[in-house]
């Protein structure tokens, strides 16, 4: 990608879940689909977190599909667990973005602040991977972010050099 930020993306977005009934599965353990659905939460609230969430975005016309994702199960999260998804920006070009993410166990009513400076967040590694998105439009054809929402890109470009 034009801009790679490994070694500037230590700045983690953070938000914490608790593992819900419908996710594990007899045993109690996390059901390993349920790891990328909550990849997508924690690439949402950093969006969000922006000033823009995915709906703004899609509504101007924009989307950013998955074309790649890597997932790595280090330790199981099980049923009533406190999680945190730790996601960053991990790259990013005009028509290109991707994700860094983790989920860390935490302790029972342990709280952080919505970011967290560093390369490795709090709790104990569960779940490490990321995705890789293109920028398309409503014909999903690539576009560029820097020209249909340069403000957007801005701030993202920010993000990811923060």
């Amino acid at each position: 990608m034009a801009q790679e930020t490994a070694a500037a993306a230590c700045r983690w977005h953070l938000h914490p879940l608790r593992v819900r009934y419908q996710e594990s599965d007899q045993m109690g353990v996390v059901f390993y689909g349920n790891y990328v659905t909550w990849f997508e939460i924690g690439r949402t609230e950093l969006v969000r977190s922006l000033g823009m969430p995915y709906n703004e975005i899609e509504k101007k016309g924009l989307l950013l599909p998955v074309v790649d994702l890597d997932c790595a199960y280090v330790s199981p999260a099980r049923y009533d667990d406190q999680v945190l998804v730790c996601t960053r920006i991990d790259a990013l070009s005009p028509v290109r973005m991707a994700f860094r993410s983790e989920v860390r166990l935490i302790g029972e009513g342990d709280s952080y602040p919505l970011f967290w400076d560093g390369p490795e967040p709090p709790g104990k590694l569960l779940v490490k991977g990321g995705t890789r998105h293109v920028w398309v439009n409503r014909d999903w054809r690539p576009a560029r972010l820097d020209k249909a929402l340069p403000e957007f890109y801005a701030m993202l470009e920010a993000r990811a050099r923060a």
